[in-house]
């Protein structure tokens, strides 16, 4: 289902499905900006199939041709839907890491992709940008103008963020989650210092995450996420000091926030693997 959540702006919200359980291909926050001259899509799902469908809700609101595809991250879940818009000849953007890391990551997702989905993957393919956003790009649809920000490494090293001046709509990626546990695939200490900046931007009145519903209480939904992530940094730094095992961490690191996340218990336990090793270093 796709909502228009404020002026030409279209967003169909994923479901809270762990990759490793019941996952469809359909998990993050997909959708488009309509502007006069044409379209921005933002992130296409985590399959062709999931990227047609996005492609047919276009269609069956503007007639207008699809100028950008943008991809907020390396994620699967995001980019696997970009060749349902082969067709459309749009211009696909990413972070300026974004090409490299979909080459390193290609062949293990297409394997995790084909053992997931099956047949539902079908003619999904890595697609690539052909126009990268090193600090900050500005794209007009027309009438529209969009501000793509670069991110250092924080949810991923390609984090990418995409500003709608007219309406005020910032899509964050993965940057923001909401209601499902914020997972970590690149450095947690960057993540919480790019929240710190995602804080001080003016004029957001509508926010749409990576997952999760969209909302108009931005700073209350970065502080949630910071929240989580900063006590998950204390507590493994605290196990590590305490001489407690990976394993042992994973049992008791951020149990505070158990109840306030969807898949609290898979989620942590892979932040935790992820982040305990780096810390050991500290």
């Amino acid at each position: 289902m796709i909502k228009e959540v404020a002026p030409g702006i279209y967003v169909h919200q994923g479901a809270h499905e762990d990759l490793d359980e019941g996952y469809h291909g359909d998990i993050s926050n997909i959708g488009f900006i309509i502007g006069s001259k044409g379209v921005a899509v933002i992130d296409t799902g985590g399959s062709y199939l999931v990227g047609s469908a996005l492609r047919q809700a276009i269609a069956a609101v503007t007639k207008l041709p699809v100028l950008y595809v943008i991809n907020t991250h390396i994620h699967p879940d995001h980019i696997f839907g970009n060749a349902a818009f082969l067709a459309d000849k749009p211009a696909f953007i990413g972070h300026k890491k974004l090409a490299n890391a979909m080459e390193l990551r290609k062949d293990a997702y297409i394997r995790q992709g084909n053992n997931l989905l099956q047949e539902a993957f079908s003619g999904s393919e890595i697609v690539k940008p052909t126009m990268t956003v090193d600090n900050t790009q500005a794209i007009d649809l027309g009438g529209r103008k969009l501000l793509l920000t670069a991110y250092s490494t924080s949810h991923t090293n390609t984090d990418l963020t995409v500003f709608d001046e007219k309406t005020g709509t910032l899509w964050t990626g993965d940057l923001l989650f909401i209601d499902r546990t914020p997972s970590i695939d690149g450095d947690i200490k960057g993540w919480l210092v790019t929240i710190g900046t995602l804080k001080q931007l003016q004029g957001v009145n509508i926010a749409i995450p990576g997952h999760g519903p969209v909302t108009t209480a931005f700073s209350t939904a970065l502080d949630n996420e910071s929240r989580y992530l900063e006590l998950l940094l204390n507590d493994v730094r605290t196990s590590i000091k305490k001489g407690r095992t990976m394993e042992q961490t994973m049992q008791s690191a951020a149990e505070q926030e158990r109840d306030k996340w969807a898949l609290f218990n898979a989620v942590n336990r892979r932040n935790v693997n992820l982040i305990y090793p780096v810390l050991e270093w500290e």
